[in-house]
């Protein structure tokens, strides 16, 4: 069977439940688990004797099993297995006497017990490795790893006596041997031979074999309740035998010859076919070039050998069975410069492909209305502003599509930047369509437009189509488009829909991005009827700094809108301990205070209801978030949830957290944190406090229906239910003059760039705005130090600069909000910078030879993946 990285592992490992573990972290094919990177790797273990254990400090040595004994513990249910080994000839070889120690075992589980004991039995070699302590006078080892021996093994090399000539080494390195685990086993006496019937397995064959397994440093992966670091790790190693690695790469980073420590082979219970089976003579050296067959490099030659990095094969190797902590940092660095080389490859290949293409020119012509709705303001627009209008300008002027990011903060203007650009386009005869991501959001901009180009002439339509509006009015909607009539559009999603045809359209304008899809926009090109693509303007009010911003976006065209237009005052950030009653108390007060003075207040709840954790099958944040881990913890990429899965529609419904931080302990495992608090938990709490009485309070969630949604928003603005408890629904676009405070539940779960965009929603009627971040963080916490960023900070780019550095680009850029799947799992988007920047510069060189990448098929096809499989591609943010 030819196993590729398309590979599902559920045709290759026959254990059904590690199949739906891995599933859950997102593990599906061979390549989704070879890219499943180790947050960190543990140090080699010293080999030491029991005489020279020393408590609390990690060692690993041989013994032989004396004998073992299972307790039934009396006071509690369950058992205790103790074990008694001596090490007298792994002693010898280090010129230290022998001596014994105890391997304790605990377990509620009979199945468990019996199934250690089967493994201990008196006269069993064993590799021992552990974490030694004192009990009672003994030496004792509690649960530690134990690597059985197969009996009558015979040794190949210098035997057990060469651990004493490397003992200075700190790990029992050999003298003068480039394998510091090389032969041990010949000095060493057999293990007993198993009983008659038994079909006992051993985890090694010779205690060399055994040594070099416990004492390399190996990987930690992120895991959940599910499944183990150690059994991804065991997975992982099974798939690269079957592809071909039959030995680790050594530390001098060439594939490891013969006699080197090998990958041991998977078991038929752990994985169903064997690459290689009916080959018993395979050798190291076929092995590589079989694993260099099945994972091809992604990078030019020219590229790797200039420099100096590792074939993508042996980068994975060496990642996922490191001879030494520094091979491991070297095959990260590869793979971090591969997903540089591809990324730029792919935006550089999109830029060219862009100006290819036909688009109509929108010219500006005498008397434009453009320029009549600039005089017709009642306010003066910021230098930014008119720097950027006339940018765009030029562009629409080109008879090649305009793809330009127009970057803003929160009330920046950049709505009506938009609005100039789509007036430009109908004065030259053309369909404008305005794409926002909410019924809510859309109506509004409707309402606005409509209301600024009222007194424009001649006349501009302006047509408002979402998803939830009544058949008749949608149908004519449609049909007003598909007139071709020139005029502005407004749509949400159903401007994706293959019923919406608009044959004249010249821009496309996407409100906060990242809720759309790559696909999505692109399906936007086929609505012309003449194969012209739209010009593109996208806009974000999400920060991203500057150098995200060129990394990301280095297709596009890039404008920021620093300034605030006059009369906003800076919103008040005040963080409150949950737990304080009093200064819970004060703020409930003032905000009675502010609503009795006729202004609004919102309060943000994570999830819908309090039982939503269990309906989707997560912990506290569940299956919502979306993280990366893939992330590993070393990309910052991540975009896992805590149970490791992707987000569903209903969950990102449910829980409205972008990306919540999670936790792990040093083993990778998630941590289990308070559950989030709910809309109707919250909602029905704050109605029963004395300073809430008598004041009317609505909710709104992602689950309500369109024209709920509408009506809720009605009645909030209005001030007949002045108080709004709602997910962060509200936190795009939504534009209520009078709204002055808000208060955030669960703050210290929630993304900086996503703070700072709900913190948006109040002060925008140049009122006094107060932001109140509600936390559960523990002082001096990640948690809390992230919270004092945006207490002290109202700059969206000193903001997102944080959030990048705390959360890593994928999660700030978009991956978890769009619900795609990133390809970048280890390019860091601010320490990489100069990495980017040589990988930008190299991939323009080869492009400028071979545009269509003809003589590099691997790599086109890598772009071509990450083309598609990355929602956060070019124009999302």
């Amino acid at each position: 069977m030819s196993i590729t990285m398309d590979t599902t592992l559920a045709s290759l490992v026959t254990n059904k439940r590690r199949v739906s573990a891995l599933k859950s972290l997102g593990i599906v094919t061979v390549g989704d688990a070879l890219t499943y990177y180790p947050f960190r790797v543990t140090e080699p273990v010293p080999l030491r004797a029991i005489r020279e254990a020393a408590p609390g400090q990690q060692m690993a040595f041989a013994a032989v099993i004396r004998d073992m004994r299972v307790v039934p513990m009396n006071a509690r249910r369950g058992y205790r297995l103790e074990a008694t080994v001596d090490d007298a000839d792994f002693a010898r070889s280090r010129r230290v006497p022998g001596s014994t120690a105890r391997l304790t075992f605990f377990s509620y589980r009979k199945s468990y017990v019996d199934w250690v004991s089967m493994r201990l039995r008196a006269g069993t070699s064993v590799v021992v490795s552990g974490m030694p302590s004192e009990y009672m006078g003994q030496l004792q080892f509690t649960h530690p790893e134990i690597l059985t021996v197969a009996p009558g093994s015979a040794g190949t090399g210098a035997g057990l006596e060469g651990y004493a000539r490397g003992a200075a080494s700190g790990n029992g390195a050999f003298v003068g041997s480039t394998d510091p685990y090389a032969s041990a086993q010949s000095a060493y006496p057999p293990a007993a031979a198993a009983p008659s019937g038994a079909a006992l397995k051993y985890d090694a064959d010779t205690v060399q074999e055994a040594l070099t397994r416990v004492c390399r440093p190996r990987p930690v992966y992120h895991a959940s309740s599910r499944i183990s670091s150690e059994h991804i790790h065991e997975t992982i190693l099974g798939l690269l035998w079957m592809m071909g690695a039959r030995t680790s790469s050594t530390p001098d980073g060439k594939l490891a010859g013969a006699g080197s420590a090998g990958i041991v082979a998977p078991t038929t219970d752990t994985i169903a076919v064997q690459n290689g089976e009916e080959n018993s003579g395979t050798t190291a050296e076929s092995g590589a070039e079989a694993l260099s067959q099945s994972i091809p490099d992604v990078l030019p030659e020219s590229v790797r050998k200039a420099k100096n990095l590792m074939h993508r094969a042996e980068a994975f190797l060496a990642i996922h069975d490191p001879a030494s902590t520094t091979r491991f940092k070297e095959a990260i660095g590869t793979l971090r410069y591969e997903e540089a080389f591809v990324s730029q490859t792919s935006l550089l290949k999109a830029r060219s492909h862009a100006h290819k293409s036909a688009a109509h020119s929108c010219p500006l012509v005498t008397d434009s209305l453009r320029d009549q709705f600039i005089a017709s303001l009642p306010f003066s627009l910021t230098a930014g502003q008119q720097q950027v209008i006339h940018d765009i300008a030029a562009d629409l002027a080109h008879d090649w599509p305009m793809q330009r990011l127009l970057q803003g903060e929160v009330g920046s203007g950049k709505t009506v930047v938009a609005l100039a650009a789509m007036l430009q386009a109908v004065d030259a005869g053309y369909q404008a369509v305005l794409v926002a991501p909410t019924q809510v959001l859309a109506e509004q901009h409707a309402e606005t437009i409509g209301r600024m180009v009222e007194q424009l002439k001649p006349a501009i339509p302006v047509t408002l189509l979402t998803g939830g509006m009544k058949l008749a009015a949608r149908r004519k909607a449609l049909a007003a488009a598909a007139s071709g009539e020139p005029g502005i559009i407004v749509a949400t999603h159903a401007a994706f829909s293959k019923t919406f045809q608009a044959p004249h359209l010249a821009l496309v304008v996407i409100d906060e991005q990242h809720r759309f899809g790559v696909e999505q926009r692109e399906s936007l090109n086929a609505k012309t009827d003449d194969g012209t693509t739209p010009h593109l303007l996208v806009m974000t009010a999400t920060p991203i700094p500057r150098t995200a911003a060129m990394t990301w976006f280095g297709d596009l065209d890039i404008s920021w809108l620093t300034e605030l237009p006059g009369g906003r005052k800076p919103i008040r950030t005040v963080v409150v301990n949950e737990a304080d009653a009093a200064t819970m108390g004060r703020m409930f007060a003032h905000i009675r205070a502010r609503v009795d003075a006729g202004e609004r207040a919102y309060i943000v709840c994570p999830r819908i209801d309090a039982d939503d954790e269990e309906n989707e099958g997560g912990s506290g944040v569940s299956s919502a978030a979306g993280s990366a881990r893939g992330r590993a913890a070393a990309s910052g990429s991540s975009a896992r949830t805590a149970a490791g899965g992707r987000a569903t529609r209903a969950a990102a419904d449910a829980i409205g957290i972008d990306d919540p931080y999670e936790t792990f302990d040093e083993n990778g495992e998630t941590v289990a944190r308070p559950p989030l608090h709910a809309v109707s938990e919250i909602a029905d709490r704050l109605q029963k406090l004395p300073q809430f009485q008598g004041i009317r309070f609505a909710t709104l969630t992602g689950r309500d229906k369109d024209d709920v949604k509408t009506q809720v928003m009605a009645d909030f603005a209005g001030g007949e239910t002045p108080i709004l408890v709602s997910t962060t629904v509200i936190e795009v676009g939504v534009d209520v003059k009078r709204a002055s405070c808000i208060v955030i539940f669960d703050a210290d779960r929630y993304g900086l760039s996503q703070l700072h965009q709900l913190r948006g929603r109040v002060g925008r009627g140049g009122t006094n705005s107060w932001a109140f971040l509600i936390s559960r963080a523990e002082p001096g916490s990640p948690a809390e130090q992230r919270l004092e960023v945006i207490h002290h900070s109202l700059d969206g780019a000193e903001i997102a600069q944080a959030d990048l550095e705390f959360r890593g680009a994928g999660d700030v850029l978009g991956d978890a909000q769009s619900g795609g799947k990133s390809s970048l799992k280890l390019l860091r988007v601010v320490k990489d910078a100069d990495m980017i920047a040589d990988a930008r510069t190299r991939a323009e060189q080869l492009l400028a030879a071979d545009p269509e990448l003809a003589g590099e098929v691997q790599l086109a096809g890598a772009v071509l993946d990450f083309t598609r499989g990355n929602e956060t591609f070019l124009t999302s943010s």
